[in-house]
């Protein structure tokens, strides 16, 4: 049986988070601006939103959590690639392309990308143009600017 929990939006300096999670892993990082529903503890979710808050105070490079997105079999390996993409860098769709062994599938790592469930977390935010601009984001380009600053300002000085 599928038993997902939630927890009430919790605010970062980029706005509302939502955080979702099942037994096996988180689900869902969502920008929102209100709950979608009742919201059910998980620890899991504390521990995620210990590790958010860490990233967003300049302590945390990396997230060790587990991770349960629901996406199509291209759609993970998208998803997986990103996460190798180094806190503070960024790269291009071109690079995912072929980082995931299909170099001319850029427009469908585009829409993978913009399907990504866990925001953040699977750093979607790190992908620009390979003119270096920066291109969509779910969450808006605003967040997606602020996350790529942040991360500058703080990569020589995390603590994980």
């Amino acid at each position: 049986m599928y038993v997902d929990y939630l927890t009430p939006p919790c605010d970062s300096p980029i706005g509302l988070l939502e955080i979702r999670t099942n037994d096996q892993g988180v689900t869902h990082i969502l920008f929102v601006e209100s709950p979608s529903r009742p919201a059910r503890p998980h620890p899991l979710i504390e521990r995620c939103q210990a590790q958010l808050s860490e990233y967003f105070q300049g302590q945390r490079l990396e997230f060790d959590l587990p991770l349960a997105p629901i996406g199509t079999d291209f759609q993970q390996r998208v998803w997986t690639r990103l996460r190798e993409v180094p806190y503070g860098e960024t790269c291009s769709y071109a690079a995912i392309s072929a980082g995931i062994g299909s170099p001319k599938s850029h427009r469908a790592v585009g829409a993978a990308n913009g399907r990504n469930p866990l925001a953040i977390i699977v750093p979607c935010h790190r992908v620009i143009g390979s003119n270096g601009r920066l291109t969509g984001y779910a969450g808006g380009l605003a967040r997606k600017e602020w996350l790529l600053a942040h991360e500058q300002a703080n990569r020589g000085f995390a603590l994980q």
